[in-house]
């Protein structure tokens, strides 16, 4: 029988040996576990610019630490050529909570930068208050007044969020790096009380997130059931997001809206509650100072996948699009691209509204749904660049790789608008 020395010989090399094959495949093959990955730290990670009041003098930034920082911090300057813009910068002590997650709590912050000048760039960073700093991050302010601009909408990542979708956010910012805000149509994450999918999806759009404000919707998939068998919404939302609280009570940072540069723009949330925000919609679009409106929710009006229709959605959300001159409308859910024309609930000419569904991850789907859809394309990953500049409103479909694959332009004079083909 072997000595207790001899055994602990063996122990210790098979125990070496297990280390150096375990280190070999981290080499290789660059595994990590999603928990070890996506783990909070005292370090500032998932930084997301957002508006919660008027965008030309303030913007909000929230971000995630570990619960070892009780209490964050934002700063802020006007943006210098010099060093020494830090003497100059003011600080803004932030809100901060702890949240529970399927990996443990975390701490989450956000902070809101408030009488800042119209039309003019800022450097800011986020952090302890202490040495566990963000580095110094640029973000302009909106102007005042309507002014051209250019800005991204995005469908559903939902799946291989990390390996498939981020190629095509990375093509975005290359396109339009001086775009001015981001919409995300739902179904961000597949599933609901997965942490390690927002980690994946903050990892994926940090490109873009921490100077461009994000207007995120949730879809289906943000949606699940609990322990105690209720669906609700996934708990990282509300601690990782900081968006306006202006809609329907109840739906607190999934339905708001933001007036930017001569545009509304309107966030539904298309799971639930869909009468009350009709009538919401209505009041708040009576009375609309913007030439432009561009509404964003989740599942579509027009489908634009066999065997899928959002029959409710379109009764009574699209008579107050057609009354209140909805201009577009964004969505995602079918795992395609498709559009219509210019459309009316009634059929009548002349005005209406261009219904758009779009993907941007890797999860497809087939068929051509409505009747109404006049183009659609299937198998591939989108994300779309689109410019205001007074009286027309330009919007192009754009592949992973950068290539138009579709576009139009819409023309508005008062109340009369036509479609222009390019």
């Amino acid at each position: 029988m072997p000595s207790p020395a001899s055994l602990l010989k063996r122990l210790s090399r098979r125990a070496w040996f297990g280390a150096l094959l375990f280190a070999a495949a981290v080499s290789l093959f660059g595994w990590q576990s999603s928990a070890a990955r996506y783990a909070p730290s005292a370090q500032p990670d998932r930084i997301v610019t957002h508006w919660t009041a008027e965008p030309a003098t303030s913007f909000s930034v929230a971000w995630r630490t570990s619960t070892d920082v009780a209490q964050g911090y934002g700063e802020i300057t006007e943006a210098a050529d010099g060093p020494d813009f830090e003497k100059l910068a003011r600080r803004v002590e932030a809100v901060s909570e702890t949240y529970e997650t399927n990996q443990g709590p975390a701490r989450a912050h956000s902070v809101t930068f408030s009488g800042l000048k119209p039309a003019t760039a800022y450097i800011y960073r986020v952090g302890d208050g202490k040495d566990a700093w963000s580095e110094w991050i640029t973000f302009r302010t909106a102007s005042a007044q309507p002014e051209p601009f250019r800005f991204l909408y995005l469908g559903d990542a939902q799946t291989r969020i990390r390996a498939s979708w981020s190629r095509v956010v990375r093509q975005a910012y290359e396109t339009a790096p001086d775009a001015r805000l981001v919409i995300h149509a739902g179904d961000l994450i597949n599933n609901f009380d997965r942490d390690e999918q927002w980690g994946e999806w903050h990892e994926g759009s940090a490109i873009l997130h921490r100077s461009i404000p994000a207007l995120p919707v949730p879809g289906n998939h943000e949606h699940g059931r609990g322990a105690d068998g209720k669906r609700r919404l996934t708990p990282n939302w509300r601690p990782q997001f900081a968006l306006p609280l202006n809609g329907v009570e109840g739906l607190e940072e999934t339905n708001y809206f933001v007036d930017f540069q001569g545009v509304r723009f309107v966030g539904l949330n298309s799971n639930e509650k869909i009468g009350e925000q009709a009538e919401w919609l209505d009041k708040l679009l009576a009375d609309n100072p913007n030439r432009w409106t561009v509404v964003f929710f989740h599942h579509p009006v027009y489908s634009g996948a066999r065997g899928r229709d959002n029959k409710e959605v379109r009764e009574r959300w699209q008579p107050v699009f057609d009354r209140r001159g909805v201009d577009l409308v964004l969505n995602g859910h079918d795992h395609v691209y498709a559009r219509t024309g210019l459309v009316r609930a009634d059929g009548a000419a002349g005005g209406g509204t261009m219904y758009v569904v779009s993907v941007s991850g890797a999860k497809m789907y087939d068929g051509k749904a409505s009747p109404l859809i006049e183009k659609a394309i299937h198998q591939t990953q989108f994300f779309h660049v689109i410019r205001v500049d007074g009286s027309v409103l330009s919007f192009e479909a754009r592949t992973a790789g950068g290539s138009v694959a579709d576009s139009f332009r819409i023309e508005k004079q008062g109340g009369n608008k036509r479609l222009l083909q390019p």
